[in-house]
């Protein structure tokens, strides 16, 4: 409910600190006294389009505070407001919005500066201002099918549909980025195919370049390599010639010399030691180089075999931008992971769609299951506005709920369509009915039933009794007042009918400065004595007299 309103500088009004209570509430006053400069505001710090047209003359800028209690009531409310960071301070919004000479709008929420988008998207959750030609959240089908909802008791299993609804757009999605991921591996995979292939035939080796070049270098020189190893086994063997021995025959004949002298010399002996060591280690050095000869080829075929393998990998080095053979093996790896991808992908799109179908599924047997709770409703719900129509001296009147098929959304495969025919004729939607006066009841008899079965915001009636008179206009009273039992519902209004009908009252009047001719319009609540002399006045014009007095006070006391 709306709590107070703090307005400054805004238009005729150069300050205005109210208070309002629950119910209903009534606001009156003569033609031009300023009643629209209210709404005016409200609208203002709910969100609409402001300029500086609005400041008040010599003022630098103009402030609309108003004070929301909204309690526990309204979780869709409070998660937006949380949504923006701004404190939910038990349900008690402080909304404020300040508008400067130079264009510049600000606005906040309990004290924290928010867009004035999320002031937009708040207000429907706070204020309803209906005026004569304004259907406002009635003209929209969302709201309708929502009012629908709310009447047939469809909230859990709505809440269950859409979390059913999130999880299948959360598969959408899922399908839509690996489809994606599909198509764009498919288009590289031709050439990724290809340059897997290369590296493959190539069959990399770890360390492998190293090992080649050192064996290219060995090839090059095999025969300077062969030469100078067979001169050092010619010299181990002693087969250069002229009877010479080999290089161990000689060691050990000189071995035995020196045993010899051992009785002698017993130095010999350690000599003949050395001697026989130096000599199995030069037969093991033999037997190395002999060992080293022969695995020693001059092969040239051999040598191009390996000069080819050489050119092979750096050539793919310097193709793939590598630096090393195990980079070359790593981007084969990747290039094999990629191409073999796309078969997993393939196995996540199958998943995902299959998951989807059982979604859809899922969601079409609820979405059934909502319409057939949606129709019982509709029948219902439209004998329940039509009663009212009815008592609003409509008496031919139909208003009829059509249900039709839709697109799947979070809220099933529904649209709702209210129709109305005043003549008791084919019922045509209701925001094509011509007449103001048929309009403003038809709108008032859906709100009054949206009332009791849908958590409403405060609802402010600009003149919604316009082009109603007579018992029509106290029926119209009537039921803003029943409207008032369950919610906060202001009545501009300028019937005596309605007016008497309000636990509150409050007077706007303008006044006229005579000396700068300024005028300022005022918003104050009425006394008891203030409010029968002004239903008196609606009643009789700007002369009161007894008769109307007393029918005032016989009004009120209805």
């Amino acid at each position: 409910m709306l709590k107070s309103l703090h307005v400054k500088n805004y238009v005729l009004i150069d300050f205005l600190d109210i208070d309002f209570p629950e119910g209903l509430v009534i606001v009156t006053g003569q033609t031009g006294a300023g009643k629209s400069i209210m709404t005016g505001a409200l609208a203002m710090v709910c969100g609409a389009k402001a300029d500086p047209s609005v400041i008040g003359d010599g003022a630098e800028n103009c402030v609309v505070e108003a004070v929301f209690d909204m309690g526990d009531s309204d979780p869709v409310l409070r998660q937006v407001v949380g949504d923006n960071d701004v404190e939910w301070d038990d349900g008690l919004l402080v909304v404020r919005r300040i508008v400067s000479r130079s264009g510049r709008s600000r606005a906040f929420i309990n004290d924290c500066p928010v867009a004035v988008q999320v002031l937009s998207s708040v207000s429907s959750r706070l204020l309803d201002i209906h005026s004569q030609h304004q259907t406002l959240l009635l003209s929209d089908r969302k709201f309708q099918l929502m009012m629908l909802d709310s009447f047939a008791g469809n909230a859990d299993a709505l809440q269950d549909f859409r979390e059913l609804w999130n999880r299948y757009t959360a598969l959408k999605s899922e399908l839509e980025t690996v489809t994606s991921a599909i198509e764009k591996s498919l288009s590289e995979q031709e050439y990724n195919s290809s340059v897997l292939h290369h590296l493959e035939d190539a069959r990399l080796v770890p360390g492998e370049l190293e090992d080649l070049e050192s064996e290219q270098k060995k090839l090059a020189n095999a025969e300077d390599i062969k030469s100078s190893l067979c001169s050092v086994e010619s010299e181990f063997s002693g087969d250069g010639g002229d009877g010479a021995r080999s290089l161990s025959a000689s060691l050990k004949s000189v071995q035995r010399s020196l045993e010899k002298l051992t009785p002698f010399v017993p130095e010999a002996s350690a000599l003949a030691s050395r001697i026989e060591s130096s000599r199995l280690e030069l037969d093991d050095i033999y037997s190395e180089v002999t060992e080293i000869n022969s695995s020693v080829d001059v092969s040239p075929e051999r040598l191009q075999a390996v000069d080819d393998r050489i050119s092979l990998l750096y050539g793919l080095m310097h193709r793939h931008s590598c630096g090393s053979v195990d980079e070359l093996i790593a981007l084969r790896e990747s290039l094999s992971a990629s191409v073999a991808g796309v078969s997993g992908l393939q196995e996540r799109k199958e998943a995902a769609e299959k998951e989807m179908a059982c979604v859809m599924s899922e969601l079409q047997s609820r979405s059934e299951a909502l319409h057939a709770v949606r129709e019982k409703a509709a029948s219902a719900l439209a004998d329940a506005i039509m009663e009212k129509l009815h008592f609003l001296e409509l008496p031919f009147s139909v208003f009829r709920i059509d249900l039709l098929p839709a697109d799947m959304s979070p809220t099933g495969g529904d649209s709702v369509v209210f129709r109305f025919s005043s003549s008791g004729k084919e019922p045509v939607e209701v925001a094509k009915c011509a007449s103001g006066g048929e309009m403003s009841r038809i709108m008032l008899s859906l709100k009054a039933v949206m009332s009791r079965f849908y958590k409403m915001p405060t609802m402010i009636f600009d003149e919604i009794d316009t082009g109603v008179s007579g018992s029509v206009a106290d029926k119209m009273g009537a039921l803003i007042c029943e409207m008032g039992k369950y919610m906060q519902v202001f009545a501009i209004t300028h019937l005596p009918q309605v007016a008497a009908k309000g636990s509150a009252h409050y007077l706007v009047s303008k006044t006229v400065d005579p000396v700068s001719s300024k005028a300022e319009t005022t918003i104050k609540k009425l006394s008891d004595e203030q409010r029968v002399l002004e239903v008196a006045r609606m009643l009789s014009g700007s002369v009161l007299t007894d008769a109307a007095i007393a029918n005032a006070k016989d009004l009120l006391k209805g």
